[in-house]
């Protein structure tokens, strides 16, 4: 399990942990039951507190990502569809966002979007 921390970043490192890991869990490269390390071993690694892995292991256990088994470890949960699909459709607003920010600059109306939308799929 790959995570970086950006000390410049400005987020704090509980949230970056969280969000690399979610991320991996979310991908696909971390699978269903798949053992994460410990909370002390990740904070040696990352060289940070125990403190701070700990909340991110716990952010992670309220988003319902990870389980933790007493004496066993933290764990990937079973992949919750509808909490894929939410995190998928929460994507796609934001680049809908997006598009309708640039489409203002390019005087683009939304019959203009959605044409360019069905052209799109076509070439699929």
């Amino acid at each position: 399990m790959l995570i970086f921390i950006n000390n410049k970043s400005g987020v704090p490192i509980y949230d970056q942990i969280y969000s690399q890991i979610k991320e991996q869990i979310l991908n696909g490269t971390l699978e269903e039951d798949a053992p994460l390390p410990s909370i002390r071993s990740l904070a040696k690694d990352l060289q940070i507190s125990v403190i701070t892995t700990k909340r991110a292991y716990e952010e992670l256990e309220k988003s319902g990502l990870i389980y933790t088994a007493p004496g066993r470890g933290s764990f990937v949960s079973a992949k919750n569809t509808e909490l894929l699909r939410e995190e998928n459709l929460k994507k796609i607003e934001e680049h809908m966002e997006e598009i309708m920010k640039l489409s203002v600059s390019c005087n683009l109306n939304k019959d203009d979007i959605i044409s360019m939308l069905n052209i799109l799929y076509e070439e699929e």
